[in-house]
């Protein structure tokens, strides 16, 4: 009987003018299940018509909860999955109100975190705005350059930027709050410049901490955006080069950001003579975490002959597919203390699936090595389960060998 005009004894007029669909249905169905529907037919206050119009409710989406109230069959799709949590939590249909959010969980991503925490709030899931939080905290770059960033309601916006655990860089910050001023003009029919900007932005400017920037950073950037005012910038280059620093508008402790977690898989480290070396050959590990985290870098030992500089390529692999790599340099001080490694940004890792990180290293021949590895590490609420990997030419596995720690936040 979905969508069927058979015995149908209402029908509803969906979508906003110009786009609505007519949709059929039967009365008692609806009211069965849903409480909205029931008091709408058969309440108190129950008007006989028979024709409903809801311009607020998209006719995909208003179909997709009609589907599930007539066959318990729940059908998402990422791009009507918002509109379909609206009609859900409309009409009260707790069911495939939690599939939404469980299928919105499922496709996070630092893309659209952003607009997802905007609608997190608007419908009032905590659950899901905590993810949201968890990856903009983590991957704060990627998720505020993203186009969706830019999207979001001017609260969202100030709620962001009020964020202390940010991983992100100030002047990064600026850069995207501008970003996000200009497509607020476009939205509001105004010419995109920054006077324009910073009327829409409001108080919102005054989140961005600009002292924390460095000199050189405020001098390339905010103070040529002609954003702020001229007694604005003329202060805060005074607030970085005068003893007698002027009061500033803006906050001026710089952002915690997140503390990186660090995961030690062996129990000892030792050195030989003879081995361990390198000659450009692949230490590889594989290993699986029974939460999703973010992989922001490895641990590595150095050389174990005094100091020494190291060029090293690392890499994460998912399934053969390389999901971030970097190649760069860290120096070693001759001691057995694992030195931190980063990849260019902190790499979503979901749960129960094995993943590949290796490193290739170049310098001094002779270094530490792990021994009495551990299978299974619990690392704060986080489980750790390691495996030897095939693309591992150099001798490291789980009971020993090198990349002694896995750097992530969770």
């Amino acid at each position: 009987m979905f969508n069927n005009e058979q015995m149908a004894d209402v029908h509803f007029i969906v979508g906003p003018p110009g786009e609505t669909q007519r949709v059929p249905a039967h009365k008692y169905v609806l009211a069965v299940g849903s409480s909205v529907f029931g008091a709408m037919f058969y309440g108190d206050l129950a008007e006989g018509q028979s024709e409903i119009h809801i311009p607020d409710v998209e006719p995909a989406a208003f179909l997709i909860l009609l589907k599930y109230m007539y066959s318990d069959e729940i059908e998402l799709e990422a791009d009507t999955v918002l509109a379909t949590l609206y009609s859900a939590k409309k009409y009260i249909v707790p069911a495939l109100a939690k599939a939404c959010v469980t299928f919105l969980e499922t496709s996070l991503e630092a893309k659209n975190a952003c607009v997802l925490l905007s609608q997190s709030r608007l419908f009032e899931e905590p659950e899901l705005t905590q993810r949201c939080w968890e990856v903009i905290d983590a991957q704060a770059e990627l998720a505020l350059r993203s186009e969706g960033f830019c999207e979001i309601d001017l609260p969202t916006l100030e709620i962001i930027l009020q964020r202390e655990t940010l991983n992100i860089r100030e002047v990064v910050v600026f850069q995207v709050v501008l970003s996000w001023a200009a497509a607020e003009c476009r939205r509001r029919g105004l010419l995109v410049t920054p006077r324009n900007q910073r009327a829409v932005l409001g108080k919102a400017l005054y989140l961005v901490r600009i002292p924390s920037m460095t000199l050189q950073e405020f001098a390339d950037g905010a103070a040529q955006s002609d954003v702020l005012t001229l007694k604005e910038t003329r202060d805060v280059f005074l607030w970085f080069t005068a003893s007698n620093k002027p009061m500033l508008e803006f906050p001026l402790v710089k952002r915690a950001g997140l503390a990186p977690q660090r995961c030690h898989r062996f129990q000892s480290s030792a050195y030989r003579s003879n081995q361990w070396r390198y000659r450009g050959r692949c230490d590889s590990i594989q290993f699986a975490v029974d939460r999703r985290i973010f992989m922001a870098g490895l641990g590595l030992y150095g050389s174990s002959s005094g100091k020494a500089e190291y060029s090293v390529r690392i890499e994460l692999k998912r399934q053969g597919t390389v999901l971030a790599q970097n190649f760069t340099k860290f120096l070693s001080d001759g001691s057995s203390s694992t030195f931190p490694v980063w990849f260019e940004h902190p790499v979503q890792v979901e749960q129960d699936t094995f993943y590949t990180v290796s490193a290739v290293l170049d310098g001094n021949e002779l270094s530490y090595f792990g021994q009495e590895g551990m299978t299974e590490v619990q690392c704060g609420k986080v489980t750790f389960q390691f495996q030897c990997s095939s693309d591992s030419t150099n001798g490291t596995g789980v009971q020993g060998g090198q990349i002694p720690e896995l750097v992530f936040y969770c």
